[in-house]
């Protein structure tokens, strides 16, 4: 239907219509890279009170967008040009792919009129787009572009969340048409809901299997912080007294201390339960594909996505629905029964917790380690102790990043933030970028490899240009160690070194030369004063901390394709 604000005899340009469908989606800001082709957006953007925020790198454009929506909520949205701007993004489009991560991007195109001509940047978009996107297509015309924005961002919610993508040719975003011609569709008349609390009976045997299960254990993926479950799943294992573990953005659903809130013992946990209830979380590789729970075990999965549920690994039960109304239903149906099995279970949670100190005092050497160069499990343990309750995490890296998982704990929901199970390295200053932007009242640490900045680095400048300080640490060893731990294994020290080793580079210099702040460390009693420095400068900062390139992070050494 037309836009009833509309004065039927003006003429709108196609530009100016995405950015009314951008603004009726509640898009705030789009991140870019200029590009002839795409200006007429951002002049519609200024109209309409959208922020244009300009990066260094299109790459940046699309993690920014993806870690916008994972921060707020609402879809991100990333525009570039076309040809290079548009492949330069893919990357941060399959991210958000595999993260479920709800975002648009928008790449220009050729004019229709010189379609198959050879016109500046002209490559087959969509075609490239459609593996790693929920829905990609080109608009077809100037009165089409606000349907068409609408309907991309109602396919980034069927099922599990995921990026669209959209092309619109240069003739078809700078052309006018009259206002009446055009359908504009109101903001929150487009999509319907797509929240589900998941089959009935479903639910009902879930609740029986958790009310009498001996030693039940759960893990709270990334759909909960998605779906914005997390009282729902606070609620549930308390009311049931079950031991949770998260990964992803799940992390930080019960905050460090809570005695249900386990970390080290997941391994033991999943070998020895009874019932095992997965959350959010699909049997890709992180989980093993499903090998690493016990053949005894009740296992079931909750999900967004039905493709995923049972994928890789057979299930007893599987119920598709949003994490936080499953949970929420599940806890009600369970109530009065028989205090939920809770007062059973206190031996199980205290076989856990002593499976976690015994995890714990086997690592303390290392976190404690006053060693020179720095031991990466000091550094993550110190990081650590730095966090607040208002502070989101972001890791960005691997060997130094895997260390981190097993030590860094994120004292609120929706406070930690990585690429994902795409692995992406390079995510992590976009998405401080959109952390900051965001929530400019919390405060942002990011731990990067130094492999891992390298490539997106340069947008430490779109930080000190949008004066947005955040606390970032490079654990520096000159080298992709998670690369060059496999070449070791695999083909001895004659070879460990081919293709992975970097050079000393002095990234507090970096930082300075920037506009931020910057500081090196070599010890290890420097590091906290250090971090406090970063964080009193209220500067975008870097704190370039020398870790010894010689130690390798469990999740590293156990990773299969290295044996």
């Amino acid at each position: 239907m037309p836009d009833d604000s509309s004065d039927n005899n003006t003429l709108i340009s196609g530009g100016h219509l995405v950015a009314k469908a951008l603004k009726a989606e509640g898009v705030e800001v789009i991140y870019t890279l200029c590009g002839g082709h795409i200006i007429d957006i951002y002049d519609g953007c200024v109209d309409e009170g959208i922020d244009v925020v300009d990066v260094r790198h299109e790459q940046v454009a699309a993690h920014a967008a993806d870690g916008y929506a994972r921060i707020t909520g609402k879809p991100g949205c990333a525009v570039v040009t076309a040809g290079p701007g548009t492949t330069d993004a893919v990357t941060g489009v399959a991210n958000a792919f595999r993260a479920e991560s709800p975002m648009l991007l928008i790449g220009g195109q050729g004019a229709h009129t010189q379609h198959k001509m050879g016109s500046l940047q002209d490559l087959p978009h969509v075609d490239m787009m459609t593996p790693v996107t929920k829905f990609a297509a080109t608009v077809p015309d100037t009165a089409r572009a606000a349907d068409m924005v609408s309907m991309a961002f109602r396919e980034c919610y069927h099922g599990a969340p995921g990026p669209s993508f959209l092309e619109i040719p240069r003739d078809v975003l700078d052309a006018k048409v009259p206002a009446d011609k055009a359908r504009v569709p109101r903001a929150g008349h487009y999509r319907a809901s797509t929240r589900s609390a998941g089959d009935p009976e479903a639910i009902e045997k879930l609740a029986d299997l958790l009310v009498h299960a001996e030693k039940p254990a759960i893990l709270l993926g990334s759909q909960v912080w998605t779906t914005r479950g997390t009282a729902e799943a606070i609620e549930l294992v308390r009311a049931l007294n079950v031991p949770a573990y998260m990964n992803g953005a799940g992390r930080g659903t019960l905050p460090p201390g809570d005695p249900h809130h386990f970390q080290l013992s997941r391994r033991y946990a999943f070998s020895n339960a009874d019932l095992i209830v997965i959350v959010g979380t699909p049997f890709d590789f992180r989980m093993g594909y499903g090998k690493r729970l016990s053949p005894e075990a009740t296992v079931v999965q909750i999900d967004l996505d039905y493709r995923t549920v049972g994928k890789n690994r057979d299930i007893d039960l599987g119920i598709v629905g949003d994490a936080g109304l499953v949970l929420k239903s599940v806890t009600a149906a369970a109530s009065g029964r028989v205090n939920g099995g809770a007062s059973r279970r206190k031996e199980w949670l205290d076989e856990l917790r002593a499976a976690e100190q015994t995890a714990l005092e086997k690592r303390l050497p290392s976190l404690r380690s006053d060693a020179s160069p720095i031991h990466p499990y000091r550094l993550v343990s110190e990081i650590n102790d730095f966090l607040t309750e208002d502070s989101i995490y972001i890791g960005d890296g691997g060997d130094i990043v895997t260390f981190s998982g097993q030590v860094v704990q994120p004292k609120s929901p929706g406070h930690w933030m990585d690429p994902g199970p795409l692995g992406t390295l390079g995510v992590g200053v976009p998405f401080v970028l959109a952390a900051k932007q965001a929530r400019p009242d919390k405060e942002v640490v990011a731990l990067f490899g130094d492999g891992a900045f390298s490539l997106t680095g340069w947008d430490f400048e779109t930080l000190v240009r949008y004066n947005l300080p955040f606390v970032g640490i490079v654990g520096n060893n000159s080298s992709m160690n998670q690369i060059r731990y496999g070449q070791k294994a695999k083909y001895g020290t004659e070879r460990e070194r081919v293709g992975n080793t970097l050079g000393d580079v002095h990234y507090d210099k970096f930082a300075q030369m920037l506009g931020g702040y910057g500081e090196q460390v070599r010890d290890p009693a420097d590091i906290g004063p250090a971090l406090r420095r970063a964080r009193e400068s209220g500067k975008p900062s870097l704190i370039n901390v020398w870790v010894d390139p010689d130690a390798y992070a469990p999740g590293t050494m156990n990773q299969t394709m290295y044996k």
